[in-house]
């Protein structure tokens, strides 16, 4: 951390991110898990999908590693199914991250019931880690 000066005699500290890494700090905790997901995208004029597996889950989105490409900014439809879940968790999010096919995405429009089912599974993966 390094400190820089603000109008007047006070100093905040601002973080450096490492070479690589974000600069910002997440919302919620991630959690590893290890799910095949499918994701839908609009491209060149037609509907797309391609599978992946995630990597980690959070209350607010997604890491995952696809068998296509999508760029920064790109709305996406996602299906997960997730444990604890009898039907898959069908949302539509937003590309936030990428780096080669590994992606970040974080969720548009959970609904009530969506957003705790997803809490209740980050919760089962906090107690088992």
């Amino acid at each position: 951390m390094s400190m820089a000066s603000t109008s007047g005699d006070k100093a905040r500290k601002v973080e450096k991110a490492a070479p690589g890494k974000p600069a910002h700090k997440r919302r919620f905790q991630r959690y590893g898990i290890d799910l095949r997901i499918q994701v839908k995208m609009f491209q060149a004029g037609q509907f797309l999908s391609c599978w992946g597996r995630s990597t980690e889950l959070g209350e607010d989105g997604i890491g995952a590693t696809l068998t296509g490409e999508l760029v920064s900014g790109e709305i996406v439809s996602l299906e997960i199914p997730l444990p604890l879940s009898p039907y898959p968790l069908k949302v539509r999010a937003v590309v936030r991250f990428r780096q080669g096919l590994h992606y970040g995405f974080e969720f548009l429009t959970l609904n009530g019931s969506q957003k705790e089912t997803v809490r209740r599974v980050c919760q089962m993966l906090a107690m088992k880690s």
